[in-house]
């Protein structure tokens, strides 16, 4: 019991109770009523140092640290390291080339030039020679015809299995050729301007050389081969307007020699002038013999015989009037004509041929000129391809990027690790 006091007051003086000089364990007296206690009590501050509470432990690696340095290590450093091992020791120098060129017409209109970015704007229906080129660059046809020149399987395969991630692997199929040249061959085209820039690598200058070259000279052959297709299309279609024209003309020419065949009259118009001299010599002499008629009865009796005669030759003269103008809406035969057909409609006839043959006579004069424009125009208007950058032959190895690979593949490495880290913990905090 004495034990367990004297370990009361020792608690008791560490909380703040000051001890007096005589003894250890004795307390200040209470102060009467109306005094204030003058011991001030010691703050925890100037409590001896063996009293204090200790301070926190030192930091140690947790069993976790050391897993995300494991995780660091395997999934950053250990693929990064392989990866600069490979690029800078496994993976064999490739050299490029590079050739530009455009497809350009003998006849460049100025204003098409200013509008021609308008029109690509507002959306062409027809694809230009650059679009053809640049489709053409990437096919299988071109691939397959720059393989049997220069056997591309043989010289891109020969450093496999060695050069893995950039060699072409054995026997390969021409579709699986065609999408490794999209690695090895690269094609700018600038639809505004039409410039097509193209880079070829290889692991040897002349054949990254010898591929632009071929490239280039394949692509002129293509654009003569449309030049020739546009020419033979335009002729082609000038000249069966040519023959639709002339045919047209000769239906029209047999058309009007049949009716006048048939009518036996060359030209209507210039009949029915003749008709209507007729009536108006008719008309002239029906006046005449009026006046002469008037005459004698002013001076002859009416039984004097040429008064009679001069009367019979007014009726000769307006029956034959009336014949005249009964002929030309008359079907009647006639002295004139014996067609058997009036004449108004023997007029509609012949406007309505003459008609077809001016307007045979107009298409045929049209198409002959349309067909010495094309044949111009054909000639005046061809397609050329201008090498504005002739194939390059390279002096060092550019491919492949070691730096700029390896910088890509660390930045991705750390992305990756430091995304399935935080997940990782994310997952652990939420337990």
């Amino acid at each position: 019991m004495n034990n367990e006091r004297d370990g009361a007051g020792n608690a008791a003086m560490a909380i703040g109770a000051e001890p007096t000089a005589g003894h250890a364990t004795d307390r200040p007296k209470a102060a009467g009523p109306g005094k204030q206690n003058k011991q001030p009590r010691l703050a925890m501050a100037d409590a001896p140092p063996a009293m204090k509470s200790p301070m926190a432990a030192p930091a140690r690696m947790q069993k976790r640290h050391w897993g995300l340095f494991a995780s660091f290590f395997l999934l950053v450093l250990a693929p990064l390291l392989a990866v600069i091992f490979y690029l800078f020791v496994i993976a064999e120098d490739r050299y490029a080339s590079t050739a530009g060129f455009s497809v350009r017409s003998q006849e460049n209109s100025g204003a098409n030039e200013l509008l021609g970015g308008l029109a690509q704007l507002a959306g062409g229906s027809t694809a230009s020679d650059g679009d053809i080129l640049y489709e053409y660059i990437r096919s299988q046809e071109l691939v397959a015809e720059v393989d049997a020149e220069l056997n591309l399987k043989e010289h891109f395969g020969s450093h496999w299995p060695k050069d893995w991630a950039f060699a072409l692997w054995p026997e390969p199929t021409l579709e699986q050729l065609t999408w490794y040249w999209q690695r090895v061959v690269g094609i700018s085209y600038d639809s505004g301007s039409g410039l097509i820039e193209i880079q070829a690598t290889a692991y040897d200058p002349e054949m990254a050389q010898a591929m632009t070259g071929l490239i280039v000279d394949l692509s002129q052959i293509r654009i003569n081969a449309l030049n020739e297709q546009a020419r033979a299309d335009a002729m082609r279609y000038a000249r069966i307007d040519l023959e639709e024209s002339l045919e047209r003309l000769k239906v029209a020419r047999e058309a009007l020699i049949q009716f006048r065949t048939r009518t036996r009259i060359v030209d209507p118009e210039t009949d029915i002038q003749g008709r209507m001299g007729v009536m108006n010599n008719l008309q002239q002499q029906l006046a005449e013999a009026l006046i002469d008629l008037d005459l004698l009865r002013g001076s002859l009796g009416e039984n004097d015989p040429r008064i009679t005669t001069g009367q019979k030759r007014i009726d000769v003269i307006r029956e034959r009037i009336n014949l005249e103008r009964n002929s030309f809406a008359s079907s009647d035969a006639t002295d004139t004509g014996g067609i058997g057909e009036d004449y108004p409609s023997l007029i509609s006839e012949y406007e309505r041929l003459s008609v077809d043959r001016e307007f045979a006579e107009e298409t045929y004069r049209a198409a002959l000129t349309a067909l010495e424009v094309a044949r111009a125009e054909a000639t005046r208007q061809s397609r050329y391809l201008a090498t504005y950058i002739k194939p390059t032959r390279a002096e060092s190895s550019q491919y492949p990027q070691s730096f700029i690979l390896t910088g890509l593949a660390a930045l991705f490495l750390l992305l990756s690790w430091a995304i399935l880290a935080l997940v990782y913990y994310s997952i652990r905090d939420r337990r």
